[in-house]
């Protein structure tokens, strides 16, 4: 499985970077040495590093209840059909997604930043914020927690993004390591809607028809 794969390297290397500030270092998400030192791998392996422990676990609950849904049979049917769910082929996708909403939270970080030496930043939630709006795609009524109350997913993800985007934009850019990514949760929740609507765009219309009926 996947996201039992993801799970184990992110733990383990995340722990073993909070103990050498060296690694850390040398993985996290650096605008500037991508752009300087051609450091492209920033891109991605920022994603399997973590700021501390909370950081950690908020990040692996949240995509050990996400992820084996998705993996196992949301895009599975997304890459076949209810009856005959295609595991090969949803494998990839999940792939596709998990990596994409990676890359996706970053890309605008990474132009606004490139020529700034002290921005830094590091940790999954992008990707995981990719799998939490693919469900809400597909299933908008399932019920989700926002800060412990329940509600239909489609208002969790109404209230997540906005608030989001009003956070992202009282950010000075003088963010360190430890402190939220928000416009990297935004862009990673963007991505996790499109990439999964262009695999099955009628998704979009049974979104609608399913909050309003």
């Amino acid at each position: 499985m996947i996201t039992i794969g993801l799970l184990i390297f992110t733990i383990g290397f995340s722990v073993y970077a909070m103990n050498n500030q060296e690694i850390k270092f040398k993985y996290l998400f650096h605008p500037y040495s991508i752009k300087r030192y051609k450091q492209h791998y920033r891109f991605l392996s920022h994603a399997f590093l973590h700021g501390d422990y909370l950081h950690l676990a908020f990040n692996m609950f949240t995509l050990w209840m996400f992820g084996p849904i998705i993996e196992d049979v949301i895009y599975p049917m997304l890459a076949g059909s209810e009856l005959e769910p295609n595991h090969k082929f949803g494998s990839l996708y999940f792939i596709l997604l998990y990596t994409g909403g990676i890359y996706a939270s970053t890309i605008s970080e990474y132009f606004k930043n490139k020529d700034n030496s002290h921005y830094m930043s590091l940790g999954a939630s992008g990707a995981i914020n990719a799998l939490v709006f693919s469900f809400i795609l597909v299933a908008p009524t399932a019920q989700l927690g926002f800060f412990f109350i329940p509600m239909p997913a489609w208002i969790f993800g109404i209230l997540f993004l906005g608030i989001t985007f009003y956070l992202s934009k009282r950010k000075t850019g003088s963010d360190s390591v430890d402190r939220v990514g928000h416009e990297a949760h935004f862009w990673g929740a963007i991505f996790g809607i499109i990439f999964t609507g262009i695999l099955k765009p009628e998704l979009f219309l049974d979104f609608i028809n399913k909050i309003f009926h």
